[in-house]
């Protein structure tokens, strides 16, 4: 393994030259709730936009598509924005990680006055920007690199072996993902401008934090090198979620412990046993302790039941009231909530690309989950300050019910569907409220209940899931 000492030592020399840039920390991104979308497929602009017949190739959404439609993800709640990659992609890459030059933004999304505007207009709302970005690989050109700007020599790049073990390191590390050039991350001119680049795009189109790409196929020397001298000191600990697709929280966990937060893959299993399958509720307790032991931050941790990579809830089992479990389990537990546009418009898209639908046309605030997801979000915001200040506390679990709280809500969920005329009933004994405290449910004002004799009485009819916050 190549050692990074003499580029550390010149990404410090350079980080004095470098402005300043305001950027959010890890502890501010856990009072937000994000919305991510693909520029691609959100938004065309205009009122209406035409079908998409290839999913597989450009749409046509914009940033100013995006800007056009503030008011809906706003709408919802939602403080923060999780964007597709920007930069300019080689043939086909309507999704944004197959990169050809990386100091350009893509031109089927607009311009970088575009960009910038939609940035200046989120930050005029208090919504955070978040863009994706991609270390590990370029575009698809084979062995072509000069079609790659920046990185355009062999010794660029990493041999042409392909990835075939996952349990592999060295070989996720060193072989290409799906033949998609992989960069020699250790080459000194590869580092710099990696580096480089991600100052350049921060402070530029002045972002709040990243998502990183493919983060398990990259060495760990790398993220170390690029945490210190980059993201801490260079942009002031900007707060990085990163993708390491893996159902093993110890795995996850050895690059999330580097730079700073990684998305809860193996939550997000648990959660499509639980509510998707109607397996074991304990199987959250489980994961809850198990990940207790595992991570030093767990609330650092990005959540999600959606994403452009998997198959949607609604696509594994279309009952919406599993669904909307899942979403109050995902907005009010844990780590930092993240639902993908969409799910507030029922989409069940199955595999890629199916599940990157285009929502022009759909945009819809009056359906049943839009309001839902309203009602969801816009109460964390509400208690975020006690939210994020309070651990995720079980208060009651059966294989069919679990309950629990953060701060002042008290959230309850089941997983027995809408399918079932199922009454569920359970008295809460263990909590923090005074006696006498009137809890009222956030779906429907007049469902309260009071704590008598230190406990107070739950009623799920349906397959429904509730909220309850203190009466004022």
């Amino acid at each position: 393994m190549h050692k990074f000492t003499a580029l550390l030592s010149l990404a410090l020399i350079l980080s004095v030259f470098i402005a300043g840039v305001n950027t959010a920390t890890k502890e501010e991104w856990k009072k937000r709730t994000i919305y991510q979308l693909l520029t691609d497929r959100f938004s065309v602009g205009g009122p209406n936009g035409h079908e998409c017949n290839n999913l597989s190739n450009y749409c046509g959404g914009t940033f100013n598509g995006i800007k056009s439609q503030l008011d809906y993800i706003q709408g919802m709640g939602f403080d923060a924005i999780w964007i597709s990659p920007v930069v300019e992609n080689t043939d086909g890459g309507y999704h944004g990680y197959w990169a050809k030059d990386i100091y350009k933004i893509n031109p089927r999304f607009g311009t970088e006055d575009d960009l910038r505007s939609l940035v200046d207009e989120c930050h005029k709302r208090d919504i955070w920007v978040m863009v994706d970005v991609v270390y590990n690989h370029v575009g698809p050109v084979d062995t072509d690199y000069n079609q790659i700007k920046d990185f355009n020599k062999p010794e660029h790049y990493h041999t042409k072996c392909q990835v075939t073990n996952f349990q592999d390191t060295g070989n996720m590390e060193y072989c290409r993902l799906s033949n998609l050039p992989d960069l020699n991350q250790n080459h000194p001119e590869v580092y710099k401008t990696l580096s480089d680049w991600t100052v350049w795009l921060v402070e530029k189109f002045n972002l709040d934090g990243l998502r990183i790409d493919t983060v398990a196929f990259v060495n760990r020397e790398f993220w170390s090198a690029l945490k210190k001298e980059t993201l801490e000191g260079r942009l002031k600990d900007i707060y990085v979620v990163g993708e390491v697709f893996d159902g093993r929280s110890d795995f996850i966990n050895q690059y999330g412990s580097i730079i700073g937060g990684v998305l809860n893959y193996p939550m997000y299993y648990t959660v499509q046993n639980v509510y998707g399958r109607s397996e074991s509720m304990y199987q959250i307790r489980a994961r809850m302790n198990e990940q207790d032991a595992v991570f030093s931050d767990a609330g650092a941790l990005g959540t999600f039941i959606d994403n452009h990579d998997n198959n949607r809830f609604l696509n594994i089992q279309s009952d919406w009231k599993l669904f909307m479990n899942a979403l109050t389990y995902t907005v009010f537990g844990r780590g930092i909530p993240i639902i993908y546009y969409g799910s507030e418009q029922l989409f069940n898209g199955a595999h890629d690309p199916f599940n990157r639908e285009t929502l022009w046309n759909k945009f819809n605030t009056k359906s049943e989950m839009y309001q839902f997801i309203s009602k969801l979000v816009k109460t964390r915001r509400n208690f975020i300050d006690n939210i994020a200040s309070s651990k995720q506390v079980e208060r009651y679990v059966n294989d069919k019910l679990y309950a629990f709280t953060r701060g002042q809500v008290f959230v309850a969920t089941t997983n027995v569907g809408s399918f079932r005329d199922q009454r569920m009933e359970f008295d809460v004994t263990y909590h923090d409220y005074a006696e006498g405290t009137t809890l009222c449910n956030i779906f429907f004002e007049n469902d309260c209940v009071q704590v008598q004799n230190n406990k107070f009485h739950i009623v799920l009819n349906y397959g429904e899931s509730k909220v309850f916050v203190p009466r004022k």
